[in-house]
């Protein structure tokens, strides 16, 4: 079952920003050939828009599994959650108040975060810090995913 999915999309105004390649590509081209230029104007914001959802993470809390991207972490394994609300606080967890063995997964379109710290003895991982849209909603799913008996 899932109890919390999203992915952390870029915002609109990287797509329209990523849209700017097309004149400019076309102004280059037109004095050789505007209608190739054209044609790989649109191809190259083709590849722009393909990078931007590429690089968008799904994040994910299952009965037993947080998924952020391609990492995976059980539930049972994770410590205290932090949801970063504000564009300042996650700044400061991304920043200054970073551990360098954090396992990081951070997008600059999203301005809140969440932290999960890893409660394994033998992972040298302290926690993950990553982007998300709702890190209140993430963190009431995992502390609810962890809190459920499981039937083994």
């Amino acid at each position: 079952m899932v109890r919390y999915r999203e992915r952390v999309w870029p915002s609109v105004w990287f797509f329209v920003a990523g849209a700017l390649v097309i004149p400019a590509v076309i102004l280059v081209f037109t004095p050789i050939n505007r209608t190739v230029g054209a044609m790989i104007a649109i191809a190259l914001y083709v590849l722009v828009v393909a990078a931007l959802v590429a690089s968008s993470p799904v994040v994910e809390v299952s009965d037993r599994i947080l998924r952020v991207g391609s990492a995976r972490m059980p539930l049972a394994v994770t410590g205290d959650v932090t949801a970063y609300t504000t564009r300042a606080d996650a700044r400061r967890a991304a920043g200054p108040g970073l551990d360098a063995r954090a396992w990081l997964c951070l997008r600059g379109w999203a301005g809140t975060s969440a932290r999960v710290d890893v409660a394994d003895p033998h992972d040298p991982v302290p926690y993950w810090l990553f982007s998300t849209r709702h890190p209140e909603r993430l963190r009431d799913a995992i502390v609810a995913g962890r809190a459920e008996p499981r039937a083994e």
